[in-house]
């Protein structure tokens, strides 16, 4: 009796495997927003990290979070290193690519509570007398994260924390524009 229910347990482990490594391995998290801030004020902000706990959406999530800029701002290399809570983790990002006053490339390594790495883009289109910014995410899944996806929609976790830091950048870089005080947080 115990062997049968060894080889059922044993079948249905290898049939649930079988379904999580037939989840598809690539991602890709995409959201937009227009803000009303010129292309060149929203490059600026989002090409130097000393400059993203004004709008980052995880930095409200932990306003202890150590973090650590290195390098010349809108440069490739410039990175930032963070280390916080359970909600933010720990993990760093650099530039590795760029064109000014359109687009920053990153990436992203989380180190905490999980290891991952994961290109991000910030893209600027100029709309109207504001801008299109587009923050897209893409990545490739490994065996646990397929599992995990099973059970988390990551599109919609992290598509609301983009949503989230969208409307902050707008709002930083609305006041710059308008040659308002920005608080830094």
């Amino acid at each position: 009796m115990l062997k049968k229910i060894l080889v059922a347990v044993a079948a249905i482990l290898a049939l649930a495997a079988a379904f999580v490594a037939t989840r598809p391995s690539d991602f890709k998290v995409e959201r937009s927003a227009t803000l009303a801030a010129p292309p060149a004020v929203i490059y600026a902000t989002i090409a130097d990290f000393s400059r993203w706990s004004a709008w980052s959406p995880w930095a409200r999530l932990d306003p202890a979070m150590k973090g650590t800029v290195t390098g010349t701002p809108a440069t490739v290399g410039h990175a930032y290193a963070w280390s916080g809570n359970d909600q933010v983790g720990e993990g760093r990002m650099t530039i590795t690519g760029l064109a000014p006053g359109e687009r920053v490339e990153i990436r992203l390594e989380f180190l905490k509570p999980w290891e991952a790495t994961n290109a991000t883009v910030l893209s600027i289109q100029p709309a109207g007398t504001g801008s299109r910014v587009t923050w897209t995410m893409t990545g490739t899944n490994g065996f646990m994260m397929k599992a995990a996806g099973i059970f988390m929609n990551m599109d919609a976790m992290v598509g609301a924390d983009f949503e989230r830091g969208l409307a902050s950048l707008g709002t930083v870089t609305q006041a710059e524009a308008a040659g308002l005080p920005v608080d830094p947080r």
